[in-house]
């Protein structure tokens, strides 16, 4: 089996794969590539067992149908140092042996029959199905993975929960102590339905997902998720549980309303966050007219910060305290000018908003106070 290949377009597929291939498998086969020849198309899969991705590219010339596996290390470092140039491989499946030829040399490398390699889980045909465009759902991915948790005891807490309702497709992330709520107006159904997406596949879905891209079409069912993309699949294992009542946790009602610049707001708060208490990480909140003032300190270690900005505050004084790096991650996840804090007082939870919502879309932050002593 002989068969030519653009390097770029090589290196730059199984470097996506390899995200999916954990250092130690309970099968070697785990550990390799799957090269799948069909039509002039090459069909290139990884798998950790639980989640399996599939994309082709074209060849440039193939002269005949086949499968094989080989490693992933070897091959993916040989090729990644590669200038643009079209690379052969000439696969003998008789000694196992793939010679891979290039502008300057050849290497060779071990291949294994591809038919020890695990199948992906199937969909069952009753599968719910989501439709939506594919920068929509990288933007809102990449919006709510920092917001998951690490709990053994609470997975449910560990992925991605998508919510179809009749009004919209909510896409929810939380810890406990922050919670994200993407809200996509243009996707809903009368038929609702859910699944949690492990942040593993989410991880690989934002990394492969572009931003001109098409629509990405999402069949689910209690047990498994088959996300169809522009020139690849991911089919994965979805997390089991009942995911909390996102909507309980989040006020109503929060009459202080402050607007400010976010980069202004964020520039502040990575030059206070250093002399916070390393423990809490507490920074405090002082808003007052059109002043906010960013306090931290540290008194086992004598250190204290102090920084002031303008702002727009509609409601009463108010000092209320923040964790300094959650806050930090939420502001770095928006990409607007200008963010809205709601805040009720200093013992509720505050909401962060973009000035400027996305169109047909509706993004909202929560944050839980700390307590402060005054």
């Amino acid at each position: 089996m002989r068969f030519t290949v653009s390097s770029t377009a090589l290196s730059s597929k199984l470097t996506a794969l390899s995200r999916v291939i954990n250092s130690k498998n309970s099968l070697p086969i785990l550990g390799d590539f799957v090269f799948d020849i069909d039509n002039n198309v090459l069909r290139l899969t990884a798998s950790d067992s639980e989640n399996v991705m599939t994309t082709e590219l074209p060849l440039n010339e193939s002269d005949q149908n086949g499968r094989f596996a080989i490693g992933n290390k070897n091959l993916l470092e040989a090729v990644k140092g590669f200038s643009e140039q079209p690379i052969t491989f000439d696969v003998n499946q008789e000694t196992n042996i793939a010679k891979i030829t290039y502008q300057n040399g050849l290497f060779s490398m071990p291949v294994e029959s591809a038919d020890e390699f695990p199948q992906a889980q199937t969909v069952s045909e009753s599968a719910n199905v989501i439709s939506l465009p594919s920068n929509v759902l990288a933007e809102n991915i990449g919006r709510s993975l920092f917001a998951t948790a690490q709990d053994e005891l609470r997975p449910v807490m560990n992925g991605i929960y998508f919510d179809l309702t009749a009004d919209c497709l909510a896409i929810v992330a939380s810890d406990g102590h922050k919670l994200v709520r993407n809200l996509v107006y243009s996707v809903k159904s009368e038929q609702p339905a859910s699944f949690i997406l492990p942040k593993k596949p989410a991880m690989l879905l934002r990394g492969m997902l572009q931003k001109e891209g098409g629509d990405v079409v999402i069949r689910f069912d209690d047990r498994n998720a088959e996300i169809t993309f522009d020139d690849g699949i991911i089919v994965c294992r979805l997390i089991e549980g009942r995911y909390p009542n996102y909507n309980s946790v989040i006020p109503q009602s929060n009459p202080n309303i402050l607007n400010v610049d976010r980069l202004t707001l964020l520039s502040a708060l990575r030059r206070v966050q250093p002399f916070a208490n390393d423990s809490s990480n507490l920074i405090r909140f002082h808003v007052e007219g059109d002043k906010l003032q960013l306090n931290a300190e540290d008194f086992d270690f004598s250190k204290t910060a102090t920084e002031q900005m303008t702002c727009d505050y509609n409601g009463t004084p108010m000092s209320i305290g923040f964790k300094g790096s959650s806050f930090i991650e939420i502001l770095t996840n928006f990409d607007c000018a200008e963010v809205t804090l709601q805040l009720a007082d200093p013992s509720r939870a505050g909401l962060v908003l973009p000035t400027e919502q996305p169109e047909g879309q509706n993004v909202l932050m929560l944050m839980m106070p700390m307590l402060i002593n005054d």
